[in-house]
This record gives C-alpha cells, sequence and structure tokens, in this order.
C-alpha cells in the first residue's frame, strides 16, 4: 500500500497543474494556520482584559474548540466584547474548517491522487485495434534493449507481468505493460495474441515450454521466438509449437570465436542482404598494414565499399585518410566477387598456427572452443572448476585447471605462443580484471571478450579488449533480424544496420547532394530499388520510393527522421 501510494505522489508531483494545486492547498493552510495564531493572540488579551490569564497553550486549545464547532464550556468569557470574539472564531471556523478545507482537500488534492492512481494503473487488456505489436513476457536486459529499438522502427510492444505490484511500477516507468497470468489463455486474448506480430520468451526452458503451449491453444499461427539455455531444450521447444528457437549461449561462443584471426588473412562473412555481403578482414600481416583508405584503392580495385573500421574495440568512421593500421578490422559491402578480389589482395602465406586461449569452459566457453577448432585453429582452454574442465575435453585441444590469473598457469597453456585470448566467463568485472592482466603480460595479444551487461562494455574496452561482445546486444540482434524478416548481421557494437525509406524531401537528389551522412552521422552503404540492391557511392542517386541500407546508431536514425520527414 505504501508503495503504490508513493508511487502514485510521484505521477501526481511530476505534473505542473498538480504540483500548483497543491502549492494552492499549501497557501490555504498557511492562511487557516495565521488564522488560528491571531484568534489564540486574541483571546490572551481578552482574558487580560477581563482580569484572567491563561497560558498560550490554552489560548490555542480554545481556538480549535470553538473553530470546530465542539465548544466543551469548559472556558468562556463573561463580558460582550468576549462573546462577540466568540461568535466571529465559531463563524470563522465554521466556514474555513467546515467549508473550504474540506473543499480544497478534495479540489486541490484527493481528486488529482485518484487520477494518478486511475492512471498510473496498468492495463489488463491492450486497445483491440492494436496490431503488429511485439509481447514480451519479462523485462530483463534484452526486452529492454530491444524495446529502445522497436520504438526507433515505430513496432509497438507490451510487456505481460502476472505481479501487479512489478506491473505497477513498470507502467510509471513508462512501460506499456498488461497484468494477467502468463499460464492463463486468457492473458493472451486479453493481449490480442491473433494481431501481434510476435511473443518473445527469456525464461526457463521449463517456464517457455509451458508459454507456449498455453498460446497455441488459441492461435497457431503467431510467431513465437525464445531463447534455449540448453541445446537439448531446442528440440523439444519447437515441438511445443515455437518458431524460432535461439540457443543464445552457443550463438554468442560462435560469434566471440569468429572475431580471432583465423588460419590465413580473407574476409569473415559477417552478414548478407541480398546479392550483398556484408565482412571484416584482418589487417596483420598484409601488405594492406600502415596505409590510408585512399592509398590502398579499395574501391577502384575491387568495388567494394569500406563502411567502417574496428579499432580497439571501437567501431569507427572511415575517410580517405583513415589509416589501416596492423591491428585494425575493416568492414566492407561487397558482392561474392569483390570479395574474392579483396582476398587476393590481403591474403598471406603466413598461417596462424598458435594456440588460441580460451578461459572459462562453461556453456559458452565450450561452444567458442568448438567453433574455434572448426575454424581450423588449436585451442588451450583454462578452466579451475573439475566438472567444466572435463565437459571442455571434447571441445579443446588441451584442457588446463587452474586459475586464469596464475601466471605459471598461462606459461603451462602456451600464453607466450598463444596470438589471441577469449574470455568467456559470466562475470564482467573477472573479465575487466583479465582484459588488463593479459595486456600487460603479452600487449600485442589480441583479446576478445564476452561481457554479460551492456552497460559495462566501454569498461571492458578501457581494459584493453580488442573486441566486446553482449549477449544482450547479440539477442537483440538476432530477435530483430526475425521481426525484420532480413538475414542476421551483428557489428557487436550500438552501430547497427537500418533498413530505411529515402525521405521525400531528398529523393532524386545524389547521397552526396543531400548531405545526409554529415547531417546525421548515418552511412548509406547500398541502396535497394525494386528488390535490387546495389552499393552506394556520393554520386549515386536516391530514386523515390527507394529503400537506403544505413550504417548507424539509433539516435542517428531518430536525427534523420527529425531532419528529413
Amino acid at each position: 500500500m505504501k508503495l503504490f501510494l508513493g508511487k502514485q505522489l510521484s505521477y501526481m508531483l511530476e505534473k505542473n497543474k498538480s504540483r500548483n494545486n497543491l502549492k494552492a492547498f499549501a497557501k490555504f493552510l498557511v492562511f487557516v494556520a495565521s488564522v488560528i495564531v491571531v484568534h489564540s493572540v486574541v483571546f490572551h488579551f481578552i482574558m487580560v482584559y477581563e482580569g484572567r490569564e491563561y497560558s498560550w497553550l490554552t489560548g490555542f486549545y480554545w481556538t480549535m474548540t470553538v473553530m470546530s464547532t465542539l465548544g466543551f464550556g469548559d472556558i468562556t468569557f463573561s463580558s460582550d466584547l468576549g462573546k462577540l470574539f466568540s461568535v466571529l472564531v465559531l463563524l470563522s471556523g465554521i466556514f474555513l474548517l467546515l467549508i473550504l478545507l474540506p473543499f480544497g482537500f478534495i479540489r486541490f488534492f484527493y481528486l488529482p491522487l485518484m487520477e494518478a492512481h486511475a492512471r498510473t494503473l496498468p492495463q489488463r487488456h491492450i486497445p483491440p485495434e492494436t496490431t503488429g505489436h511485439v509481447l514480451f513476457t519479462s523485462w530483463q536486459e534484452i526486452e529492454r534493449g530491444l524495446a529502445e529499438r522497436l520504438t526507433v522502427l515505430g513496432i509497438p510492444y507490451y510487456v505481460i507481468v502476472p505481479d501487479p505490484v512489478k506491473a505497477n511500477e513498470l507502467h510509471i516507468d513508462g512501460v506499456p505493460v498488461i497484468t494477467g497470468e502468463l499460464d492463463a489463455t486468457k492473458t493472451y486474448k486479453n493481449a490480442a495474441i491473433h494481431n501481434a506480430k510476435a511473443l518473445f520468451l527469456s525464461d526457463t526452458d521449463a517456464a517457455n515450454t509451458g508459454i507456449i503451449l498455453t498460446v497455441r491453444e488459441i492461435d497457431t499461427e503467431v510467431p513465437i521466438i525464445t531463447l534455449a539455455e540448453e541445446d537439448e531444450s531446442v528440440d523439444l521447444l519447437e515441438l511445443a509449437g515455437a518458431t524460432h528457437v535461439l540457443p543464445l549461449k552457443r550463438r554468442l561462443g560462435e560469434q566471440l570465436a569468429n572475431r580471432v584471426q583465423s588460419m590465413r588473412s580473407q574476409v569473415h562473412i559477417i552478414g548478407k542482404m541480398q546479392n550483398l555481403l556484408i565482412g571484416e578482414f584482418p589487417v596483420h600481416g598484409t601488405p594492406l598494414a600502415g596505409q590510408t583508405l585512399q592509398e590502398i584503392h579499395l574501391r577502384r580495385k575491387t568495388g567494394a565499399n569500406v563502411v567502417g573500421i574496428w579499432k580497439r574495440g571501437q567501431m569507427q568512421p572511415v575517410r580517405p585518410d583513415t589509416v589501416v593500421d596492423e591491428w585494425s578490422l575493416p568492414v566492407v559491402v561487397c558482392t561474392m566477387e569483390q570479395m574474392d578480389s579483396i582476398n587476393r589482395m590481403v591474403r598471406t602465406s603466413q598461417q596462424n598456427t598458435n594456440p588460441v586461449l580460451v578461459i572459462g569452459g562453461s556453456k559458452v566457453g565450450r561452444a567458442t572452443a568448438k567453433e574455434l577448432r572448426e575454424n581450423g585453429l588449436k585451442v588451450h582452454l583454462i578452466e579451475h572448476d573439475p566438472e567444466k574442465a572435463a565437459k571442455a575435453e571434447q571441445c579443446a585441444d588441451k584442457v588446463f585447471m587452474g586459475e586464469a590469473a596464475d601466471r605459471e598457469v598461462l606459461e603451462e597453456a602456451g600464453l607466450d605462443l598463444a596470438s589471441s585470448v577469449v574470455l568467456t566467463t559470466n562475470d564482467d568485472a573477472t573479465n575487466a580484471y583479465l582484459c588488463i592482466y593479459f595486456r600487460k603480460l603479452k600487449p600485442s595479444i589480441r583479446i576478445v571478450s564476452r561481457i554479460t551487461y551492456e552497460r559495462n562494455i566501454e569498461t571492458i574496452h578501457r581494459a584493453g579488449a580488442d573486441f566486446a561482445l553482449s549477449y544482450s546486444s547479440l539477442g537483440q540482434e538476432l530477435v530483430l533480424a526475425i521481426l525484420q524478416n532480413r538475414e542476421f548481421i551483428f557489428l557487436g557494437s550500438d552501430i547497427d544496420f537500418h533498413i530505411l525509406d529515402v525521405p521525400p524531401s531528398i529523393a532524386g537528389t545524389t547521397i552526396r547532394e543531400s548531405n545526409i551522412g554529415a547531417r546525421t552521422g548515418l552511412n548509406i552503404i547500398a541502396i535497394d530499388f525494386h528488390n535490387q540492391t546495389s552499393i552506394a557511392g556520393p554520386d549515386t542517386k536516391l530514386p523515390p520510393k527507394a529503400r537506403l541500407i544505413a550504417l548507424g546508431t539509433a539516435a542517428q536514425v531518430n536525427e534523420m527522421h527529425r531532419i528529413f520527414d
């Protein structure tokens, strides 16, 4: 009850009108208090006039009993002046305390509080005309990030919360919520499940299975996207009725492994967009190291377009004078033929036969080791837990028991020879500590790190990671790719690929003439027109009703809409 009242008061005080009402009511209370003080003082002087003397507290007591019409009769005046004053005090009490005070309380406090109460109550159903919305059954890191990105895309979403107190808190915080039990078909009918774009589940495998079975009782068509904690649960969740099952920890391990330099320098494909490929390639050991993009002439020689470059864990925009240093990773948009041309430019005879160190033998660590071995790399895994170490023996070439911060264990595992280390523990503080430790022991080593909370990505980069991948951001991108019916493309940063309609205000102009890059920060990398996607350059025209494929942040997309729409 206290929590509800506090939330309602907080909501009420956020409104200017409510604050003004409360100020007016406070002024009235000050006026009433002043009248009571004046009456108490006059009582004291009239009593002295009649030859009697009472304390100031007695004067206040008499004033309150008369103004409130209680009139105990234990203290009375004997003079006509005193009796006239008593009548005046009685009339002022009737007017101020019995008429104006209740009216002011109701008008300036009680009614706004009731309005706040009504507005802070979460709904039990969404408007029936709502369509194309996404439903969540929990509100965790992935859902919060997805909500921000869905808002940018103009896709409505709702969170189904069984706990009314939690639902009320989220509702007051501005999160669209409906209340209802997760195992009741009525809840999903109230959530307009038949009109929903998708239902996303991120609870335990058992809980997700129960929700899927409940939803499939009333709707067999709505897409259900669910996470899977265990690889063994994938088939079970699909049998229950899930449309898309995402074993996120396994996918996280695969993505971490793909950010490690492989046997030879070549373009690593990270996504597809119709006939275009998005890839990145290592510069280390190639003739390109130390040159600017203008000196490399990659676009003239291959036709591919460099749209960004990874440097020390940060995706940076590129210009002709951008230097491609030894440890950078250019990101390119190209066709299959153009990718072959780039590979001929960057391929070296040198092969990476040194081991990759994987720290942690949990599900993510084992998935990372397995993917690295499939990429042809030798894997040495370090784990302090005997049970996890035993499971990891099937995934790694060698498993070493001990702490990752133990230098003797690291030397035994081959730190001196290793070119890369992958940190897979689920503790961000531990990974940050290990980043600093490895960077001190071997400054040239490439560090790829997992992070659990996206808010720590800058911390892990400052600690020395070359690449950091968030469990949450990977989950968001996988779900968005499904919702947008496109290929999965993941850069591992807040920078993302966006598909946007050409604003009418710049249709028919070239990219250079629109100045869209300078004004918004977006990098237009391709144009999709009549189902044909082509790489965009400064002189590419923007046809009406075409779609832009842009690289940038959600804030930059919002800025584009603000300026050009």
